[in-house]
C-alpha cells in the first residue's frame, strides 16, 4: 500500500493541512504537487492505495487550474480522502465539487475534510491557521478515518453543497511589484499560468493571473502586493462572515 498525498496548495495553508492529516500514516508516501508548473501530472493508481486530495477554495470552488490537472490522473477506484480548504468564510460548493470531480475520474470518495487555513488575501482572517488546535483535530479525523478504512467500509459521505455549483466570480486583484522589487525572477519563475513576463517581472498580465497569491508568499523581499484600496474593500465585505473562529468539519458517512 502506498499512500498519495495529492494538493494545490499557492500560498502553503493546504500543505499545512494535508501534511497534518497523512502525518497518521507510516506507509510508503509519495506526493503530487498539482501547482507545480514543472512536474508531471499523469498517474494511475492501484486499489489498494490511498489518495488524500486537497485544494483550497476560490469563491466557493475548486480553482479551474487544479481541476485541469487532475484530469491527468486515473483513480482506479483507490479509497480517496478529499479536502476543501477555506479561509473562514465558507467553502460553498468546493467540497462537493471536489468529490465530484474525483468520482468523475474513477476516485472512491470514502471521507471528506473541510478546513481553515489562513486567508491568503486578507490575513487577519484566520491568521496562522491551521493552529496547534486545527493540527490536533486533524489527526483526530485522520485516525477517524484509519478506523473507516480498517472496518472496510466505503460508502461515499453527503456533503454540504449544490448543483449547479455557485458561479465563480473573479477576484479583481492581480499582485504587481512595489519599488522595492529586485528583478530576481522568483515569482515570474513560479507562476503557474505564467502571468508575470520574465524580462519585466515588475508587471503582471490580468489576463492570466489568477488571483492565487502564490508570488506575493514566495517574494524574498516582499515586494509583490495587491491595491491596498481593493484589498480593503475586500477585507470590509468579509468582516461580518470571517471574523468568528470557524470549525473543521469531517464528513465520514455511516
Amino acid at each position: 500500500m502506498k499512500l498519495y498525498k495529492i494538493y494545490f496548495s499557492p500560498t502553503g495553508g493546504t500543505k499545512k493541512v494535508i501534511d497534518a492529516v497523512s502525518d497518521m500514516w507510516s506507509c510508503e508516501k509519495e506526493t503530487l504537487d498539482l501547482f507545480s508548473q514543472d512536474k508531471p501530472y499523469k498517474c494511475a493508481f492501484n486499489e489498494d492505495d490511498i489518495c488524500i486530495v486537497a485544494v483550497p477554495s476560490f469563491g466557493g470552488r475548486v480553482p479551474a487550474l487544479a481541476i485541469e490537472r487532475m484530469q491527468q490522473l486515473k483513480g482506479n477506484h483507490t479509497k480517496t480522502i478529499f479536502i476543501a480548504v477555506y479561509g473562514n468564510r465558507d467553502y460553498d460548493d468546493t467540497l462537493l465539487e471536489l468529490k465530484d470531480t474525483l468520482e468523475n475520474l474513477d476516485f472512491c470518495c470514502i471521507a471528506g475534510i473541510a478546513a481553515i487555513a489562513e486567508h491568503s488575501i486578507c490575513r487577519q482572517f484566520a491568521t496562522n491557521r491551521p493552529d496547534d488546535k486545527d493540527i490536533k483535530e486533524l489527526k483526530d479525523f485522520a485516525k477517524q478515518i484509519q478506523q473507516k478504512i480498517q472496518s472496510g467500509v466505503k460508502d461515499t459521505p453527503l456533503v454540504k453543497g449544490n448543483h449547479p455549483y455557485k458561479k465563480y466570480g473573479e477576484v479583481p486583484l492581480a499582485p504587481k511589484a512595489n519599488n522595492t522589487c529586485t528583478n530576481c525572477g522568483i515569482c515570474a519563475a513560479e507562476c503557474p499560468v505564467k502571468a508575470i513576463p520574465k524580462d519585466t517581472p515588475r508587471t503582471v498580465d490580468k489576463t492570466k493571473c489568477i488571483a492565487c497569491m502564490h508570488c506575493i508568499s514566495v517574494c524574498p523581499n516582499h515586494s509583490r502586493v495587491n491595491n491596498k484600496i481593493l484589498t480593503f474593500v475586500s477585507a470590509q465585505a468579509l468582516k461580518k462572515s470571517c471574523s468568528s473562529r470557524k470549525q473543521n468539519q469531517l464528513f465520514l458517512g455511516k
